[in-house]
């Protein structure tokens, strides 16, 4: 299967609710955006980012912009307060996310 990166297809933005982080992903195109709605599913981007251990992942479709925003539970080590992490609320994560490879659309 062929495959390419979403940094081809979409934008992201990325940052922090506290201990949880936000990605949102918005498509270049209509056509994008109904293919990532089938290959960017909740479990996905739980397996992309299970390095960081999120506890669930849930996903939320904004069909006026062509998005998909993702929240990550508990995958900031407590959080900016807290975290001894680099990143401790989430910044990068926008740009991690464009480096995953995804089915290649049809066509």
């Amino acid at each position: 299967m062929k495959t390419i990166k979403l940094s081809e297809i979409a934008h992201a933005r990325s940052g922090d609710k506290g201990n949880h982080a936000n990605v949102g992903v918005v498509s270049l195109s209509d056509e994008g955006f109904e293919h990532l709605k089938q290959c960017l599913t909740e479990e996905a981007v739980a397996n992309y980012f299970e390095p960081l251990g999120p506890s669930r992942v849930e996903r939320f479709e904004l069909h006026g912009i062509r998005g998909l925003n993702f929240l990550l539970h508990d995958v900031l080590a407590g959080g900016a307060s807290q975290s001894l992490r680099v990143d401790s609320q989430g910044k990068t994560l926008g740009l991690a996310i464009l480096e995953m490879e995804i089915p290649a659309m049809a066509g």
